[in-house]
Order: structure tokens, then C-alpha cells, then sequence
């Protein structure tokens, strides 16, 4: 499958040359190995090939670039379904793929196996979760299903439901709202950080967004809790940085675990037996077990559930 892949100019990297933006976004390649590609005729701006590497780029831009070139990490392919009909399918993702195109990912992901695997022209993922999240994600087949799945989702009339370990001793029950903002404490420019507010309070600041999530434990365990988590809002980490934020790190998770410098160390490939110790698994024990939905065509109501993953059960009996 051809890996051409596609940017769009954000309003706040408007202004950047070309190389430089490359450069500090996608940093599998070096500042020096953009300028070649440039010259090559990889990168394109707005259909335009072989642009100048100081060339500003502006807001809406679009950038696409043959990213043939790289080489693609290993991944779990053995993803089941759940459900499949004309208008939707329901996967049951494993803990170490990609939903979509992104980073060094391409045809390693869920998306571009779909696309192999099962035919289908244009996949459109209405649920993404993280690569190292397992359960439940959400296909439509037609742009008419996925409108319709989407303002579902929008509307918060979509019930989905998570099941996660955590570190400590977690409270019978937590129903949790407040904003999800930028963590800039964090030395990871992605990572996001929970701040507890009342209903109506003003927004922090402006990339702070909303989060509602009930919280209940489940199980205790020896040193780590099982809990039930039932997001009233999709945002980006809504639930790792939650409960991180709350003072209980996920399990297995180098961003939002027991210690950020883990996802460091991890990007280097210098993760270390006593670290991996420290995380207990190898992935985030993080895992999307049911969603409810009414039918895009029908209007019935639709569950779909997936039991808890090895990995994470093992955990019970280790």
C-alpha cells in the first residue's frame, strides 16, 4: 500500500519554514535528512513538489509526503470482530496497534488492515482509542453511517465503558469533572494534565477542555486496584491523565504511570528490567470493554462488549 501521507498547517506552526516545521513535528527524521527528501521530491505543499526547505507555510496548508521510506515498528495484528454488517463493524483491538496513519505507523495500523483485510475503501474510525489501549472501536462503512455514529457520540447519547488497573488503594466511587489542558510541568509537550472544577466554572485557559468521568473500584489487588470507568465526555487521555492528576497512575503506562521519565527512556529503547518491573506490564492496563449505540440504518439499540484481554488478567493471578 502506498504511504503518502498528509498535514494540515495549524494556525499556531503558521509562519514556520517548511524544513524547520518537519523537522521539530515528525522527528524520525533530522533537519538534514527533511532538506533531502525536499529535493527529492517526497514533500509536496499544496500539490507542489520539490518547494524550498525555508519556504513559510501558512494556515491550511496542506502538506503530503512519500513516507515509503521509513521503517515500521512491530505491531499486534490479531484484531477480532466483534460485529460487521453493511454500514458498521465493531473490532476488538489488541494492546499494541494503532488505530490510524501516524508517526513512524502507517501500514501497521488498524485502519490500513481493514483496508486489506476486509476490503473496505475508506474505513472511517469513529471511535479511536491509543495504541495501547485494547477493546472496542467503533467502524462505519458509509459516510452516511459515520455522520450518523458521530453525532451520537457528539450528543453523548453513546455509553462506553472502560476497565482499568491503577496503582494504590482507589475509592469505592469518584465522579469526577473539571478541565483537561496542556501539563507544563510535563517535559512531554503531549501530555495533558486533570484539573477538579465545578460545573459552569470558566475554562482555565484556552486549550482547556471538559471532562466528565465516573470512577468505581472493582477489585483490590495486591499493591494495584481494578476499576470501572464510565467517561460522560471523549477527550484526548480523558482517562489516563484523570486519573493520574487524581494520584492514581495507570498501570503499565510510561506517560501517565509512576514515573513520565519511563516514557523517555522507553522512546530511546533503554528501558531497563527494574523499570519494566516498575510498570508491570508491558502496555497500559487500560482496556474498552462495551459501547452502546442505536443502529445508524435501524435505530436499535446496539451493544457490543469484549472480555478482559490476557495481558491484563494475568495480572490477577502474577
Amino acid at each position: 500500500m502506498t504511504r503518502e501521507m498528509t498535514f494540515t498547517i495549524r494556525k499556531k506552526d503558521a509562519g514556520r519554514n517548511l524544513s524547520d516545521f518537519l523537522a521539530a513535528r515528525f522527528t524520525y527524521h533530522t533537519a538534514e535528512e527533511w532538506n533531502r527528501l525536499i529535493a527529492e521530491g517526497r514533500v509536496s505543499v499544496n500539490g507542489r513538489r520539490k518547494p524550498a526547505p525555508d519556504t513559510p507555510v501558512g494556515t491550511g496548508d496542506v502538506l503530503r509526503y512519500d513516507a515509503s521510506d521509513i521503517p515500521e515498528p512491530p505491531v499486534d495484528e490479531t484484531f477480532g470482530v466483534v460485529m460487521d454488517d453493511p454500514l458498521l463493524m465493531v473490532i476488538d483491538k489488541p494492546g499494541n496497534l494503532p488505530c490510524h496513519p501516524g508517526g513512524r505507523y502507517f501500514n501497521h495500523t488498524l485502519w490500513a488492515m481493514l483496508k486489506v483485510r476486509h476490503g473496505l475503501t475508506d474505513p472511517v474510525l469513529v471511535n479511536r482509542i491509543d495504541r495501547e489501549t485494547s477493546g472496542l472501536v467503533l467502524i462505519a462503512k458509509t459516510p452516511g453511517a459515520a455522520q450518523n455514529l458521530w453525532k451520537q457520540f457528539a450528543a453523548r447519547a453513546v455509553f462506553k465503558h472502560y476497565t482499568v488497573f491503577v496503582e494504590g488503594v482507589f475509592p469505592e466511587r469518584l465522579e469526577t469533572t473539571g478541565w483537561l489542558m496542556p501539563d507544563p510541568c510535563s517535559a512531554i509537550r503531549k501530555k495533558r494534565r486533570f484539573t477538579p472544577a465545578a460545573a459552569g466554572t470558566p475554562a482555565p485557559c484556552r486549550e482547556a477542555e471538559w471532562a466528565e468521568t465516573v470512577f468505581e473500584r472493582v477489585r483490590l489487588c495486591d499493591g494495584f486496584s481494578a476499576v470501572s470507568a464510565h467517561p460522560g465526555t471523549g477527550r484526548l487521555h480523558q482517562l489516563r491523565a484523570t486519573l493520574q492528576s487524581l494520584g492514581y497512575p495507570v498501570v503499565g503506562d510510561k506517560l501517565y504511570g509512576v514515573d513520565e521519565t519511563l516514557f523517555l527512556k522507553f522512546c530511546k529503547d533503554e528501558l531497563t528490567g527494574e523499570d519494566w518491573a516498575r510498570l508491570r506490564m508491558r502496555r497500559q492496563a487500560l482496556h474498552a470493554d462495551t459501547l452502546r449505540f442505536r443502529h445508524p440504518r435501524f435505530g436499535s439499540p446496539t451493544e457490543a462488549m469484549s472480555p478482559l484481554p490476557p495481558d491484563m488478567a494475568a495480572l490477577f493471578t502474577g
